[in-house]
């Protein structure tokens, strides 16, 4: 793999240890820009500038600080971290098996690879292939840098995943939203006409069929940039009369049902 790997160790279940290394599964393909001085197109740089002394503060100078109270500050230094008590082993501790449909999406973050280390693939080939046989994920523990992750390790293309997982106090309520229709009454002919909205739009999903539509438009309004050819803006399209609820659930329900036929 191409891919510099994050981070080698093992995974423990029971008595069993299978040496892995981690890499990135995901990446960004977002297209991303430097602020430029509009009169000679200079990037412009970012100091670390401390506004009591006036002055840049060398890296040798800079500590983190956590916020405690609106404008009050206190110091963490390195010895700081190093007293709290923290499992430094590098195991990927496994703690029990569940069914994946009882994990909310919500939950995941992050996705890595996990590969097998020389003579490992056994064993590696063993928990994938039984978590693909069982429909079950498993939930762990691991510490990456220097924070310890709740993740998960699930069956994907013949290969293990690894997920990590927010914290149940990571995610934030939604309640106040909950409450806003919890009162709202929906009739059983709307209720009728979006199932069946849904059913028209409901399709095997093939995600090779999506593309990121903004960022081809950016690409291609940059390149224009740079070759000097001026970009024609699109007209906006014209929106539709408001229509009852009722009305556009009918209309969307032909909608989808004709591009259903069509294709």
């Amino acid at each position: 793999m191409a891919t510099r790997n994050l981070w080698s160790g093992y995974i423990s279940f029971g008595l069993v240890t299978i040496p892995v290394t981690m890499y990135p599964a995901t990446e960004s393909k977002a297209i991303t820009f430097n602020y430029l001085h509009r009169e000679c197109g200079t990037p412009l740089k970012y100091d670390r500038i401390c506004t009591t002394c006036n002055t840049v503060v060398p890296w040798r100078d800079v500590v983190k600080g956590y916020e405690y109270e609106k404008g009050k500050w206190v110091a963490i230094d390195e010895e700081d971290l190093a007293s709290i008590p923290f499992p430094k082993a590098k195991t990927i501790d496994i703690v029990q098996f569940v069914d994946l449909g009882e994990i909310d999406p919500i939950y995941f973050d992050k996705s890595y690879y996990l590969a097998p280390e020389e003579g490992a693939e056994k064993a590696y080939a063993l928990l994938a292939r039984v978590l693909q046989a069982t429909n079950r994920i498993a939930v762990a523990k691991v510490v990456i840098k220097t924070k310890q992750h709740l993740c998960c390790i699930r069956h994907f293309q013949n290969s293990l995943l690894l997920e990590t997982m927010f914290y149940p106090d990571e995610i934030r309520s939604v309640d106040e939203i909950a409450s806003r229709i919890e009162g709202i009454t929906i009739r059983p002919g709307e209720l009728r006409m979006a199932t069946q909205l849904v059913d028209a739009m409901t399709e095997k999903f093939e995600p090779e069929k999506f593309r990121d539509e903004f960022r081809d438009a950016l690409r291609s309004l940059i390149q224009s940039k740079i070759s000097g050819v001026k970009v024609e803006a699109k007209p906006k399209i014209q929106e539709e009369e408001t229509k009852s609820l009722i009305e556009a659930l009918k209309a969307s329900v032909e909608s989808a049902r004709s591009k259903t036929q069509e294709a």
